[in-house]
């Protein structure tokens, strides 16, 4: 389906037009005609299929097309970190471009400087709000918003915010909305305290699944079976192959994130590191420079395995194994955007403990391969 087949006002088609952005994706051909109806929706879709503008570009057309309250914040969108914030607000000015409608992105991290500029967004009435749970509700906690103008209520990776127990500020936040208003989840999974938060907050939701949890099949799997001395001996082997370029590389810990990057650079490779000991500054400059191929490996804890656009990845690795298949797809796919065809994610894993690997000292052999389904992977004899 292309976005001029669905009923979106003049403005948002020049704005699409404007970025090339031609046809849609499967959850947004799904999710935008039930928003625009006004519906509740709740919507499964992983990271990386589009589901920013598929709430997005709903929202911007209702508030063209409907009456609302001016000076008033009229939409609020929750996201669980301040980098997903921080993305969602940057689609959100490409979207409106050629709309009259504003927004704040509000989230910690950063100065007071930004603390005025969110204060004044949130007092003088932004349209849209793109927050993290804690510092709305650090606002909140200080002086008088009026939110009595919120007609659409918006989580997205809700799953993620409850994994981060977000559940309790969410629902504070959700008191002080009208009951009268649209209330929009989208999630990457379906848990059952998704399945409970819904039934809170939703009125009668169209439901919509688009994918289930797994990595996209372009994606190819690899897996090394190894003792843990091992895996920086991989690694060195794996990029004196190939040089690494736009390699992002996961770890458990921001103290193994940090010892990792040392490794990396002490091997002559460009590295940065990404972990929550950084403040917004240093986040965003990383980032900067990890985009623009000024560093070539990105060593990061989980704060970048969910909603952070990065194109052409060529090499995703999880050094650990990651606790949940949640987190293992979101690491492995929601690199995976608008034509991306290939990844490679490679697990470095402990041994069965009954199983002595050959090769010690050296690569315990070639990688087992998946086949992007999630198949069973044996070791080698």
């Amino acid at each position: 389906m292309y976005f001029t087949d669905l009923p979106l006002c003049d403005s948002l088609l020049d704005g699409l037009q404007a970025m090339n952005f031609t046809e849609t994706t499967p959850v947004q051909e799904q999710a935008i005609p039930v928003i625009l109806q006004k519906r509740d929706v709740i919507a499964c879709a992983q990271t990386g299929t589009g589901k920013t503008a598929a709430f997005l570009l709903p929202l911007l057309n209702n508030l063209q097309t409907e009456p609302h309250e001016e000076h008033k914040v009229n939409a609020i969108i929750m996201a669980p970190t301040r980098e997903l914030a921080q993305q969602i607000d940057q689609q959100m000015e490409g979207f409106s471009y050629f709309t009259p409608f504003s927004s704040v992105a509000v989230y910690g991290g950063n100065d007071g400087e930004a603390w005025d500029v969110q204060k004044r967004g949130l007092t003088n009435g932004a349209d849209v709000v793109v927050a993290t749970p804690g510092r709305l509700l650090s606002h909140i906690n200080l002086y008088n918003i009026d939110f009595s103008g919120v007609k659409y209520f918006i989580l997205d990776e809700a799953d993620r915010m409850l994994d981060m127990g977000f559940f309790d500020d969410i629902m504070k936040i959700e008191k002080l909305l009208p009951k009268e208003r649209q209330t929009i989840m989208f999630s990457a999974t379906m848990p059952p305290k998704i399945q409970q938060l819904a039934k809170t907050i939703l009125r009668e939701p169209e439901e919509i699944s688009i994918s289930i949890t797994r990595p996209p099949d372009t994606i190819m799997q690899s897996v090394y079976l190894c003792y843990e001395p091992q895996k920086m001996q991989i690694l060195r082997q794996l990029f004196q192959e190939k040089k690494p370029r736009k390699v992002i590389l996961f770890s458990g810990s921001k103290m193994k994130v940090k010892e990792i990057a040392k490794l990396l650079r002490g091997m002559g490779l460009s590295a940065g590191e990404m972990h929550s000991d950084l403040d917004q500054a240093q986040r965003d400059s990383i980032m900067h420079e990890f985009r623009n191929e000024r560093v070539d490996i990105l060593v990061a804890t989980d704060i970048v395995a969910r909603g952070i656009d990065i194109d052409d990845i060529t090499l995703v690795i999880n050094f650990e194994v990651p606790y949940d298949v949640e987190d293992y797809v979101h690491r492995t796919g929601g690199r995976h955007r608008h034509g991306d065809h290939l990844r490679i994610s490679r697990r470095a894993v402990p041994p069965p403990a009954d199983r002595t690997l050959p090769g010690e000292g050296g690569l315990p052999h070639p990688p087992a391969r998946g086949n992007g389904r999630g198949s069973r992977v044996q070791p080698h004899p």
